[in-house]
């Protein structure tokens, strides 16, 4: 044998035990179990959860469009579609930009977060070892939150309407998504102070609908009610809407949207105890909606000798907004008295805004400022661990800085651009003087 042979042999007997070695791991690791649902699961089915109630708190959108619609008058139409999909989507891209990591830091504790930090989503097909396998996908939880501050802005947009311009509530709503709102957000969702100091609001009473809502009572105040709302007598003159049964499909839709609103907020949906809380959070949703209607419904008839329709929708919102701080804890009979609290506000609210002429087109202040109020110290009846001091804390901290910011932003905008239209261009109707295009052409032109 030559010794070319003999070292192809050695080599060979050498080599044969680590060849050995690396096919068993090979196959070893072929064999080894994927991960098993118990530990994907609760992933898997969370961000389902975010995925399925944002596209329910997106349709909301629709919501507020159609109800502003239906409760403005024709000549207006337009100009409240146009505001409300494109504050929609500002807010989508200002939440990206800054506003999502701002509200959420994670370890954050203080007042004010990270600034301009966008949005990065998880890898595409992104190993379960390399997901947060506690929580859900980036992408979901990043959607389920945007859609939040989106309603809020809608909320500002409603009450504002007919006789405020274009292009300065667009620039306030950029501030809204993008730094108000993720900022106060944050004391709360974020993990800061207020949530350290055991401030609880589930869905957002407070932390989304009141926000919306002292916003919304800063511009009406800015701003000045419609021409021909108040008389010099004191008396207050109805500019009755466009279409009522568009503002009652409004209704509707935020109804529905609202299962997403509040079951999402669950946040999570991997065990059975988490399914049952979500079906408990709808019922419990439902029944202060039809609560605070039917509440409305007679309260109107009582005081007014006939049904309010628009009294009627809006205490089905009112209701809404008052169990969304705690939809979880409460029984239906709970619910139930809670929602009817929230139609008795609405009711006596509307009248006691126009006592200070303070003219919000759509009812949005008495709806989410005051329901959200009353809806956040409702709390502390159900959920043993919230103490009425520190939901007052929460609700004061809120005001105060959302209103003020508000105000300050919109007197800048008064001051450099203007935020109010002609007097002229009011009688005309935002539709033309703003847009030069009419929702309904065919009725101006006979």
């Amino acid at each position: 044998m030559n010794n070319w042979i003999k070292l192809g042999l050695a080599a060979t007997l050498i080599a044969a035990p680590s060849l050995g070695l690396a096919q068993e791991t090979a196959e070893a690791a072929a064999e080894a179990p994927a991960p098993g649902f118990d530990e994907i699961g609760p992933y898997i089915m969370t961000t389902l959860l975010f995925c399925m109630a944002g596209f329910l708190v997106f349709f909301m959108a629709a919501g507020f469009a159609m109800l502003e619609g239906g409760l403005v008058r024709s000549k207006n139409v337009t100009m409240q579609m146009t505001k409300n999909i494109a504050l929609y989507s500002i807010a989508a891209i200002m939440y990206w930009f800054m506003g999502f990591n701002l509200m959420y830091p994670g370890d954050f504790n203080g007042y004010v977060g990270s600034f301009f930090v966008p949005t990065v989503l998880d890898p595409v097909g992104v190993a379960a070892a390399d997901a947060a396998l506690d929580y859900a996908s980036i992408g979901s939880d990043f959607f389920f939150q945007l859609v939040f501050v989106a309603a809020t802005a809608s909320i500002v947009s409603g009450a504002l309407a007919e006789r405020i311009k274009l292009w300065p509530f667009l620039i306030f709503t950029i501030v809204l998504t993008g730094v108000l709102y993720p900022i106060s957000g944050s004391w709360q969702w974020g993990g800061g102070w207020l949530s350290e100091m055991g401030f609880s609001d589930f869905a957002g009473s407070t932390v989304v609908h009141s926000v919306g809502g002292w916003a919304a009572l800063a511009g009406a105040i800015v701003l000045g009610p419609r021409i021909g709302k108040y008389g010099t007598d004191g008396r207050v003159h109805p500019m009755p809407g466009s279409n009522l049964a568009l503002a009652t499909l409004g209704t509707f839709i935020l109804w529905l949207g609202w299962f997403g609103f509040n079951g999402g907020s669950q946040l999570a949906m991997g065990t059975v105890g988490d399914v049952s809380d979500v079906s408990r959070i709808f019922a419990n949703t439902n029944m202060a909606a039809a609560a605070g209607a039917v509440t409305a419904l007679i309260l109107t008839q009582i005081m007014y000798k006939k049904p309010d329709l628009t009294m009627v929708l809006n205490g089905a919102l009112a209701g809404l907004v008052s169990i969304t701080a705690e939809p979880l804890a409460p029984s239906l009979f709970g619910a139930l008295w809670i929602g009817a609290v929230g139609g008795v506000i609405v009711v006596l609210a509307v009248p006691m805004l126009d006592k200070f002429k303070i003219d919000d087109v759509v009812g949005a202040v008495p709806v989410h400022l005051f329901a959200g109020i009353w809806g956040t110290i409702a709390v502390v009846f159900y959920n043993g661990d919230a103490s009425i001091s520190t939901q007052i804390v929460g609700i004061v901290a809120y005001g105060i800085f959302t209103f003020v910011a508000s105000l300050v932003v919109w007197f800048i905008l008064k001051a450099v651009m203007g935020i109010r239209v002609s007097e002229e261009d009011e009688i005309t109707g935002l539709d033309m003087a703003e847009l030069g295009m009419e929702a309904y052409p065919e009725f101006s032109k006979g």
